[in-house]
């Protein structure tokens, strides 16, 4: 499901935002993040408003600065959703920019990730970009996911996840309810070959995460605790192989 929540309190987009930098990832524009000497990579995947997302950029600085190369792709080719335009709502962007399609953009960076040495990968998503995320966990391509107040995922995307995921969702969220993202914790929960954490963060709204006001301090503390959550999950699901101790 998607709606209104998915494009409410838009960011003031900024392309210099952030300590990173613009380049090519398998032929992808990509916000980079991090050292390259780094052998464990996140990917971070937008809402609808991409890549350009300050708040995004600064969470890809964050995870960074814990010891991964991160890389947040232009998985919108430059089109964010923009609710000025009318004639383009929310449905008809969505049609445009299929999640369902996004294993094509994640699959020539991942391999440009692995061609650069990196042993395993985590991924999160936001909003639109939990459900590519969900997607891109179904061909394997990834060793972690993280679904933050997510949109268009279902329950039957939920039972074919095989790889540890954590679902943070939102009290208020009308998109992806308190309801429903029980449902996803209890087909977990039934999964013991799969590692899993369901939390839901009471007296915020979908988005909360990445879409906050920078100015208001308990925005940014409950902000805060999504990145801790997701950080915490990385570390212990993205690892080297053991072979390296």
């Amino acid at each position: 499901m998607s709606g209104p929540e998915c494009c409410s309190n838009p960011p003031t987009f900024n392309p210099s935002a952030g300590a990173g930098r613009v380049e090519k990832v398998g032929g992808v524009d990509t916000y980079v993040s991090g050292s390259a000497d780094f052998k464990l990579a996140i990917l971070l995947i937008s809402d609808v408003f991409g890549y350009e997302a300050p708040n995004l950029r600064k969470l890809a600085d964050k995870v960074a600065a814990a010891g991964y190369f991160v890389v947040v792709p232009d998985f919108i080719h430059g089109d964010p959703f923009d609710a000025k335009k009318a004639d383009r709502p929310l449905s008809v962007w969505v049609k445009d920019h299929s999640p369902d399609k996004g294993v094509e953009v994640a699959k020539p960076v991942i391999e440009a990730l692995k061609g650069k040495g990196i042993s395993a990968i985590g991924a999160a998503g936001f909003c639109w970009g939990a459900k590519v995320v969900v997607e891109v966990a179904k061909h394997g391509l990834i060793n972690a996911a993280v679904l933050l107040h997510p949109s268009l995922v279902t329950v039957d995307d939920i039972k074919s996840i095989e790889i540890p995921i954590a679902i943070l969702g939102a009290g208020t969220d009308r998109i992806s309810p308190p309801e429903l993202v029980k449902q996803f914790e209890q087909i977990l929960s039934a999964k013991p070959g799969v590692h899993s954490f369901v939390k839901i963060f009471p007296q915020v709204v979908h988005g909360w995460a990445v879409r906050y006001n920078t100015e208001d301090a308990k925005a940014v503390s409950a902000a805060e605790e999504a990145h801790q959550d997701l950080l915490s999950w990385f570390a212990k699901h993205v690892k080297y192989p053991r072979s390296r101790y």
